[in-house]
Formats: structure tokens, sequence, C-alpha cells
């Protein structure tokens, strides 16, 4: 793909597979190319690790964060599980929002949380609302624990942010999408993989290999979930789409 930009003339010209378009500058089939672009090179140069949340990293794109927020507070869970743990920022975000609705708790699962991590987690003020749990989080046993967090009657949300590869997000997908609750989400993380083949920190595996390809298996092979965008709560603006890590990720569980 080849896009030029003439700021005087205010074009965009895209020359992609033999075909060459001319777009106005400021359009939102402009602004859709401009941040495919820019996520991949954002991506590479590692923009999503300079972020923080109420004191831990959280290695997360901002907007995907934000739209997640609304989805939350529309589902509204008593529980959110989260696979993938690091340095522990996601979970101090969903905590937070919990802490700010009143309600709702959040598990984190991960094959290895380090030392220094499970410290800052522990000693954070939204400590209380999360629960830890090592171990692989396909693991028979350690779904078994997350399955006992869960408490009759509850609301479940499930976020799948651990290792990436279309094997290991499919099996997870098998292992948690039974726990969701009608109406709720099972979020297959970070799909944006299959655009980033071609960057220096990609691999050309990855355009097959990949959380967005597992979603859309799994979506076939279950058709009590439906693989949805969620919708824009407020827009008064042009762009539909949203620029994200996360194409393809939300499976919602019908009512």
């Amino acid at each position: 793909m080849k896009l030029t930009l003439d700021t005087d003339a205010r074009t965009a010209t895209v020359e992609r597979d033999g075909e060459t378009r001319a777009l106005p500058l400021y359009s939102p089939e402009t602004f859709s190319e401009l941040s495919r672009l820019w996520v991949k090179v954002g991506w590479d140069m590692k923009q999503i690790y300079s972020f923080t949340w109420m004191g831990r990293p959280v290695i997360q794109l901002p907007e995907d964060m934000v739209r997640a927020q609304e989805v939350i507070y529309r589902v509204k869970p008593d529980l959110l599980i989260e696979t993938g743990v690091a340095h522990g920022g996601s979970l101090i975000f969903y905590a937070s929002l919990f802490r700010a609705m009143g309600a709702g708790r959040v598990v984190g699962v991960d094959i290895e949380i380090r030392p220094h991590n499970r410290a800052a987690i522990l000693a954070h003020e939204l400590a209380a609302g999360i629960t830890l749990i090592e171990g692989s989080s396909i693991d028979p046993g350690i779904v078994q624990q997350v399955r006992e967090q869960i408490r009759p009657g509850s609301k479940v949300l499930v976020m799948l942010d651990s290792n990436h590869s279309y094997d290991h997000v499919a099996k997870e997908l098998e292992a948690y999408a039974p726990l969701v609750t009608p109406g709720s989400y099972i979020v297959a993380t970070d799909g944006v993989m299959e655009f980033l083949d071609d960057v220096p920190r990609g691999s050309p595996a990855w355009k097959t290999d990949n959380p967005k390809a597992a979603a859309a298996d799994f979506a076939r092979r279950h058709p009590e979930f439906v693989l949805e965008q969620p919708p824009f709560a407020f827009n008064e603006g042009q762009i539909t789409e949203p620029v994200t890590h996360w194409p393809g990720a939300y499976l919602r569980r019908s009512p």
C-alpha cells in the first residue's frame, strides 16, 4: 500500500492491490487509512508501553480502554475475569470502574505473576476488589478456581489478554465462554496482530495466527455468541469505527 498526502490540495491518494483511489484529505475514508497506519507504526514503536492507570503500567490503547469502560458500565458485571495480568494496570482500571459504580470485582489470571507486580497490586488502594490466580489460563484446575469465584446470580464479563496465539485463545474461548452471562461479553483482545504481519516487530504468521481469527471461528461454532462491535454510546462526528487494537474482539452472548 502506498499513501500520498497533499495537504495543500487537501487530498490523499491510496494505491493498493493495483488500484488507485483519490480521497478528500478531510474525510472518514482518509481517517481510516491514516488510523490503520498510525496503529501499525505506534505498535511497532511500543507506544502503548507509555501509559499508566493510577500508578500501574497499563499496556493498552487508551481508546480501547475508554470504549471498554462504556461496555462495562452498560453491562454492569458483578465479576470481570481477565486472563493476563502483567503489571496489573488493567486490573486496577477495571477495579476503579467498579469502585466508582459501587459494585463489582475483578479476577486476574496469569501463568506467572512476578513478585514485584503482585506486591504492587496487593498494596494498591483498590486491591480489595481484585483476586489474583497464578497458573495457565487454560489449565482445567485454574479454570475451576476461576469458576469458584462466581457467586450465584452474578453477571460475568471476560477479557482475554494473555497468550495471543490462535490456539491458546481458541482454548480460552472454549473454557471461559460458558461462564459469560446472557447479554454480556467475552473479549478476545489484540486481534490487531492480523494487520501487523509486515511490521519490523511483527511476524508473517500473525496473518492467521491471531485472536481475531480465533474469535471468528468460535462464533461460527457457537451461534449463542455473536461477533459485535459495541456501538458508540455517543457520536456527533463522522467517524463510526474505533481506532483499536481489538478488531473483531467482542463476542456477545445472546440473551
